[in-house]
């Protein structure tokens, strides 16, 4: 680490890269039934709507071979 050349006149700035705080902080609190069931909720309906924009926009991906074939024979009868 970078060390200064020049002696530092106050002892705590030369080691304030290196203070670490004995205070420890709070315990979290425990989330309630109803948080947890929320939480659930919300990833259940998230799941569910990207599953149901793949179910329905799976028609829109596929190819329609009809319409090219159709395509095909009209010009094949042309000539």
């Amino acid at each position: 680490m970078f060390r200064r050349r020049e002696p530092v006149p106050f002892a705590f700035v030369a080691e304030a890269d290196r203070f670490r705080s004995n205070v420890a902080p709070p315990p979290r609190q425990r989330s309630s039934a109803g948080q947890t069931a929320g939480r659930w909720l919300l990833g259940v309906t998230i799941v569910a709507a990207l599953a149901g924009a793949l179910v329905l926009g799976m028609p829109a991906l596929t190819l329609d071979h009809s319409t090219t074939d159709t395509r095909q024979s009209q010009a094949s009868q042309q000539r």
